[in-house]
């Protein structure tokens, strides 16, 4: 069983996250992802005034004073940057971490940064229909030698020579983030290696990962071929007030409380099918993590 997480981008300076970064890369922990905003992603509460560091660059920074982990980001919108442009970006990381990147990749949801930044924010359809040919491109880009020519509605290529390729072999994995399932889903089917999908109960995990295998099964594709994750925020707190308050207003299948409620939840989880789960919403604090390794990472190894 494999434990990541996500360390905040946002409130925080990049002398902190490295403070935590340093301490997870020498623990237990799989992988590290950072999310990709450019306000913080908090809508209903009004803190577009609030410090933003930008992903790609975090991550580049951490692929360049880490040596173990797997590196990514949980997920890139879309509609941020051109995915040819993705692929390029996905590639050179890729080398500074000697061939350690997940590409993740996402439709895009927020529309007040889009407002905020003068970015196009279409309606759902085009986005999953932008986010398909973009993961078809990407994946071309990745697995094609010779100049790449791609003609799609929205993305296009001519003669394009992708070179230097990937560092890992046969080429970076691409995690496909989101749970629609008519659209979403099937686009992972189709060319994705990883899903992730956000927190929702342990029945509606395996209700997604059912709809995988009916996608996979229509287009011929093994199931097992793609890695399974999750990602869902925790906090370990004692008080069960206190606790049952957080669940109220973050989520009921949020990972707070104490560390005995907290395991067994993760074990409901992989019962259901989770290969990776990554933890979001701690603090960059050393301390955190050093409590999560050694009560939670710790029972299931």
């Amino acid at each position: 069983m494999h434990f990541g997480t996500q360390l905040l981008n946002y409130f925080n300076t990049w002398e902190e996250s490295l403070s935590a970064i340093k301490y997870i890369e020498t623990g237990t922990w799989h992988s590290l992802w950072f999310s990709d905003h450019f306000l913080p992603p908090y809508p209903t509460l009004s803190l577009e005034s609030e410090s933003a560091l930008e992903s790609w660059s975090l991550i580049a920074a951490t692929a360049a004073v880490t040596n173990r982990l797997r590196l990514g980001i949980l997920v890139s919108g879309n509609t941020y940057r051109n995915p040819a442009l993705l692929a390029k970006m996905a590639a050179t990381v890729d080398q500074i971490s000697n061939g350690r990147l997940i590409l993740g990749i996402g439709a895009g949801w927020f529309q007040q940064e889009h407002k905020a930044f003068g970015w196009v924010f279409p309606g759902v359809k085009e986005r999953c229909d932008r986010l398909e040919e973009a993961v078809e491109l990407i994946k071309m880009l990745f697995t094609t030698e010779g100049p790449i020519n791609y003609n799609g509605h929205y993305y296009k290529l001519k003669n394009a020579y992708f070179s230097p390729g990937c560092t890992q072999k046969p080429y970076i994995p691409i995690m496909v983030g989101g749970s629609g399932e008519k659209r979403t889903l099937r686009t992972l089917a189709r060319f994705g290696d990883m899903a992730n999908f956000g927190h929702g109960s342990p029945e509606m995990f395996r209700h997604k990962l059912e709809v995988i295998e009916r996608h996979c099964e229509e287009l011929g594709r093994d199931p097992s071929e793609i890695k399974k994750t999750l990602a869902i925020p925790l906090r370990i707190e004692n008080d069960e007030g206190k606790a049952a308050q957080l669940r109220k207003h973050r989520g009921e299948w949020g990972l707070y409380g104490s560390v005995s409620f907290i395991n067994d939840r993760i074990q409901k989880y992989i019962d259901a099918g989770a290969e990776e789960i990554i933890f979001s919403g701690i603090k960059s604090n050393p301390e955190l993590f050093e409590e999560i390794q050694e009560e939670i990472l710790s029972v299931f190894r």
